[in-house]
């Protein structure tokens, strides 16, 4: 599958689109499962994701940590705001730097709203990254989180092939 596109439709947001060669019930899958989340959303190197717990339902939490090989953590926890069965979900985010030093990337959450659609066995997903204001943004931005997405989205075309 052709890499990420990304673009910036405001100030405030990020939209990463992205898409994988499966149905949309298995991409759904992979973003709800916490054992499948573990096995693709950890793919930077050297790192891993000790905690992945999700409830996917409205007004449901998740936490998610990445400790790197040195024993150094950050993640981010939220709150389910709406979930539509394999079409959309929609997320708060709020990063704990934990003892990483990734910068500060403000103490407002974000919204996040994931949306899937297949067509013809091809699902397409677009993560559209709201932020609390532009410096935020450019905060994230400048951690290499798109190319990271990235890295974790060619691990879940590996996932998706098995």
């Amino acid at each position: 599958m052709k890499p990420a596109e990304v673009s910036t439709p405001s100030d405030r947001e990020v939209l990463v689109k992205r898409s994988f060669d499966a149905p949309v019930n298995l991409v759904w899958q992979a973003y709800t499962d916490p054992v499948l989340m573990r096995r693709w959303l950890a793919a930077m190197p050297g790192w891993s994701m000790p905690v992945c717990e999700m409830d996917i339902r409205v007004g449901g939490r998740y936490r998610w940590r990445w400790r790197d090989e040195n024993g150094q953590e950050f993640g981010f926890t939220g709150e389910m705001l709406e979930v539509e069965l394999h079409s959309k979900i929609v997320h708060t985010q709020l990063y704990d730097p934990g003892d990483c030093d990734f910068g500060s990337m403000g103490g407002e959450p974000s919204i996040i709203t994931v949306t899937f659609n297949e067509t013809n066995g091809i699902t397409n997903v677009a993560t559209l990254i709201k932020y609390a204001s532009m410096a935020d943004r450019d905060a994230a931005m400048s951690t290499g989180m798109t190319e990271g997405m990235e890295m974790n989205y060619q691990s879940l075309d590996g996932v998706l092939a098995g």
